[in-house]
């Protein structure tokens, strides 16, 4: 054993925030105290309706009660504070006594985005426009967000404005929110604004109530949402509309979601590279650990120590359990796509690692502005709302995701090309090459997403503009930049599902054929043996015939089976020609024929081999222990076949009924489909990090 303890920084954080998710959807509510909410805390309420529970009511009354007074003595004194008695922004130098009437010339210049009639109506058809409105998992966070932050005791905010927010999130009142129209830099003023028109029952802001899952999701105004959950609306007292909307919460929020689903992919990307590994009978003596100790980036240990972990036991690869042929010919090392993936995911690691925790500081901090010093009995003006550091997280995460999703398309096509998969079928197809390209669709459409995935991790933050009255000149444009994160978030699965499909039929294939072999080399022999003058010399005889068939018999792997067979028995010919002294009676005529019969013999042998592995394919035996608990995930849980070629394809009217086997015949597209929502709704990462915790990734020794 290579490794005895499988404590991994990056991995073993993805797995805990994974258990803490489930954890939390497992007892339905949470404490939030202002100072150690986590991401996994923010997905389980986003995704999943977990209920924040205040820690300490009182204390959380008390603490707020003491940053309003702090406010109301400073304004005793005659001072003047911005966004209390002053102006917004470039127009600051305005002066005004109406406290409460400047809370609402706030709310009226910032609800100002853009929501279409379908936004507003429930009834979204995507006849032709895309939704203008965030959906409800990413408002939802937004509220818990802006919770916890206001909950610190900093915002001059009265203890029923919070419990309001509280409100929406235990009847389910989600704000629609419009999705464009932030540059993050006084916070997410506008996108914020909309929950505060919530709370204030606002009838000209829209929420939406029920859950689509029961059926009973509609769009109704707030004014009627409050009135329906018997809530009062909120009137806003002195800097309480700031108070709500000036921060970071909508930036930080989305970014966090996205992360996630990232540190997941960064997981799921070593599986599928230990997969592809395998697919193409790998010497993977790159991952020793040895390599990584020399140059010891964290992120590299971690990356070939992960990958280890997952070809644990496998059958298919060499050069880490089952030596490496140091005599071998042909490619003396793997390609850069498997070879230096260590060194390739290592940055990528640390940089999700670095993000995570930048975001995390963001959760629990203060960001709007001004601040209420309550020790200091001051109040301060500054800039917290500036969110460069959510900006420098998400850039870090989707240049991240970019460079994993290069690596997993170099993967996949490399197990496709049959120049390059040494010795798979053109295209990974099952049935005869000449009439079935099988998974060339799926290697088009991965450089497609790849491309797009190439944009997407372009960064958002040189493309600031000066806004409001050159007062925001420079803004962190972090809400673009985390939506741009979940879009790249999205691109990547689709990558990773494509490469799972393939990797699946790339394990599939080889395993196929190595069986196959396996089943002929003693029949083999009884051929050999009409070739030779005496059976003491079948042995050498045999060798070299034998390593003849293996070795021709995966560079054909471009022909018909027909022709692959009729090629393959020439080897009886030249292993003649190479044996002269132990086949001196052998007649040509004699040796045609038995060539032909050896032909025949091996077409016979692979069909019914073929039709045999398509019923009950062993391929899970030879996998490694990671590999083997995903690759049955999606055979078995999933139900998503070895694909067998042109057969599977559907047609009209077929006598057959379009079934296979006894299941439906789809095309390929919609088996990839249902391992990316398999992915996307989060049963396929939990197969892996179950099996991440079998193996130890939490810390313990196996």
């Amino acid at each position: 054993m290579l490794d005895n303890v499988y404590a991994t920084a990056h991995a073993q954080h993805t797995v805990r925030s994974w258990r803490r998710v489930n954890q939390l959807v497992q007892s339905k509510t949470f404490i939030i105290d202002g100072s150690s909410l986590d991401i996994a805390t923010v997905v389980a309420l986003a995704r999943f309706g977990c209920t924040p529970v205040l820690k300490d009511v009182a204390a959380a009354a008390a603490s707020l009660s003491q940053s309003v007074q702090t406010l109301n003595g400073y304004l005793s004194k005659g001072y003047f504070l911005y966004g209390v008695n002053t102006g917004f922004g470039g127009s600051a130098d305005t002066r005004t006594r109406d406290l409460l009437g400047l809370q609402r010339a706030l709310m009226q210049h910032v609800q100002s985005g853009v929501l279409t009639s379908e936004d507003i109506s429930g009834r979204s058809t995507h006849e032709y426009l895309e939704s203008h409105s965030m959906p409800s998992a990413w408002t939802r966070a937004m509220i818990l967000v802006r919770i916890n932050t206001n909950l610190r005791g900093h915002s001059a905010m009265c203890f029923n404005v919070l419990e309001a927010m509280m409100q929406l999130l235990r009847h389910d009142i989600v704000p629609v929110v419009p999705l464009r129209g932030s540059v993050s830099a006084s916070g997410d003023l506008m996108p914020m604004s909309y929950i505060a028109a919530a709370i204030q029952g606002n009838p000209d802001a829209y929420v939406r109530v029920g859950k689509p899952e029961d059926g009973n999701l509609k769009v109704i105004s707030a004014e009627a949402a409050l009135k329906n959950a018997s809530l009062e609306p909120i009137v806003l007292g002195p800097k309480e509309g700031l108070s709500l909307i000036n921060g970071t919460s909508g930036a930080t929020a989305v970014a966090v979601l996205g992360q996630y689903e990232a540190n997941q992919l960064a997981v799921i990307s070593q599986l599928l590279t230990a997969l592809t590994s395998e697919a193409l009978y790998a010497n993977t003596e790159w991952a020793h650990p040895f390599i990584a100790a020399v140059r010891p980036h964290p992120g590299q240990i971690e990356a070939a120590q992960n990958i280890r972990t997952f070809l644990r036991g496998s059958k298919l690869t060499y050069g880490l359990e089952a030596a490496k042929d140091r005599l071998q010919l042909g490619l003396a090392q793997e390609r850069y796509a498997t070879r230096s993936s260590p060194q390739w995911l290592a940055p990528q690691l640390e940089d999700l690692l670095s993000a995570e925790q930048q975001l995390v500081t963001e959760l629990n901090s203060t960001t709007d502005n001004p601040v209420a010093n309550v020790e200091g009995d001051d109040i301060h003006c500054g800039a917290n709302f500036q969110a460069a550091s959510v900006t420098s997280a998400t850039e870090k995460t989707r240049l991240a995701l970019h460079s994993i999703g290069k690596m997993l398309f170099a993967q996949t096509s490399e197990m496709i090309n049959d120049d390059l998969s040494n010795g798979l079928p053109p295209n990974l197809a099952a049935d005869d090459p000449s009439s079935s390209f099988c998974l060339k669709g799926v290697d088009v459409n991965t450089a497609a997403y790849t491309s797009e995935l190439g944009f997407l991790a372009n960064p958002v933050s040189n493309h600031v503009q000066t806004a409001e009255m050159h007062n925001q000149s420079i803004n962190s444009l972090g809400l673009l930049s985390a939506r741009q994160t979940l879009a790249a978030v999205e691109v990547l699965s689709l990558i990773v599902a494509n490469c799972l499909y393939t990797g699946c039929q790339g394990v599939d294939l080889r395993v196929l054929h190595r069986t196959f072999l396996e089943r002929i080399r003693e029949p083999s022999r009884d051929f050999a043996l009409r070739c030779v003058d005496n059976p003491a010399h079948l042995e050498h005889f045999f060798d070299l015939f034998w390593t003849l068939i293996e070795t021709r018999w995966y560079e054909l792997a471009t022909l018909d089976a027909a022709e692959r067979c009729e090629a393959v028995s020439q080897c009886i010919a030249i292993a003649v020609v190479r044996c002269p002294d132990h086949t001196t009676s052998l007649t040509i005529p004699r040796m045609a024929a038995v060539s032909t019969e050896y032909s025949q013999f091996l077409l016979r042998a692979y069909t019914t081999r073929r039709d045999a592995f398509f019923l009950s394919p062993p391929t899970a035996e030879y996998l490694g222990r990671g590999t083997k608990a995903i690759y049955c995930f999606v055979r078995e849980k999933l139900g998503v076949p070895m694909h067998q070629g042109l057969v599977e394809h559907p047609i009209a009217n077929h006598p057959s009924g379009n079934t296979l086997n006894g299941r439906h015949k789809k095309t390929i597209g919609s088996w990839v489909s249902i391992i990316y929502e398999a992915l996307r709704n989060g049963s396929l990462c939990a197969e892996v990090f179950q099996f991440l915790e079998q193996a130890g990734m939490g810390g313990e020794r196996m």
